[in-house]
């Protein structure tokens, strides 16, 4: 048995919500900021072909001549492929519009699917937590990733609209567990862009609370213009500006979750 086979291997976190503009891409990476200021070792593997995430660590898209195409058609190795972000000291395994692409590609591969999953099997001990940025559509490359993962972490807004892109979201996770990837749960429902103002927001917010329970995070991130402002720069909002109140949400977030893994790690362990 060598070395590696004894190290604990990475919890993989798919960061997805099928609706657009719901802050999934600002948590992944404020995600990612903040394990790794908890020392964590993380490796954000931007799965959507706009990069978003992969700009907003601060690496320009454009000038990654490898990056998660070449991974998913077999070309290329994440070692060789990921870059890493200063700003925020985790490893990005990078897109840009080439990625798009891949769908086309991936359609002719056996066990299409699992693709990314085979990719990561090689670097998993390397790491603490890997997490996911999905593009907001279910297509082969969300199912590249939920193939991948141990669970979702689900960004949502607290409005109206919300509540029904979130059941059909809850059901494509219950598809895949039931016929690709028996690991598959939903970790929890993080809500973002909150404004304690807004009745509605508050309705909702405790709708989500009595149905979901114990599956919604406490860590609420307000609606933040400091956490807006960060991507231009190439810096996550928790490096951006620590002191903001959206930065301080996703820090505590990234506390809560490695909790919650902890105390999944123990429960397993006994």
């Amino acid at each position: 048995m060598n070395a590696d086979s004894q190290q604990p291997s990475a919890r993989v976190f798919c960061i997805a919500n099928q609706k657009g503009g719901v802050g999934k891409t600002t948590t992944a990476i404020n995600l990612a900021a903040a394990l790794a200021l908890s020392n964590k070792r993380v490796l954000l593997v931007d799965l959507d072909p706009q990069g978003n995430a992969t700009m907003g660590s601060g690496i320009d898209k454009n000038q990654a001549t490898v990056n998660l195409y070449q991974v998913l058609i077999g070309e290329s190795d994440i070692a060789s492929a990921r870059l890493r972000s200063e700003p925020g000291n985790y490893d990005v395994l990078p897109a840009n519009r080439e990625l798009s692409g891949a769908e086309i590609d991936l359609v002719q591969m056996p066990d299409r699917e699992q693709q990314l999953k085979r990719a990561l099997a090689a670097i998993r001990t390397e790491y603490d937590y890997i997490l996911i940025d999905c593009p907001p559509t279910l297509s082969l490359l969300t199912l590249n990733g939920l193939a991948s993962a141990h669970g979702v972490i689900i960004p949502m807004q607290c409005e109206y609209f919300a509540l029904e892109g979130l059941s059909d979201l809850v059901n494509t996770i219950k598809r895949v567990y039931r016929n690709i990837n028996p690991e598959l749960e939903l970790i929890g429902l993080l809500r973002v862009m909150f404004d304690r103002r807004v009745t509605l927001q508050q309705q909702v917010s405790a709708q989500i609370q009595t149905h979901f329970g114990d599956k919604v995070f406490k860590a609420i991130v307000p609606r933040n213009v400091r956490l807006a402002e960060a991507p231009s720069y190439g810096l996550p909002g928790v490096i951006y500006d620590k002191s903001s109140r959206g930065a301080k949400a996703y820090l505590e977030f990234g506390r809560e979750l490695i909790k919650r893994v902890d105390a999944s790690a123990g429960r397993t362990a006994n």
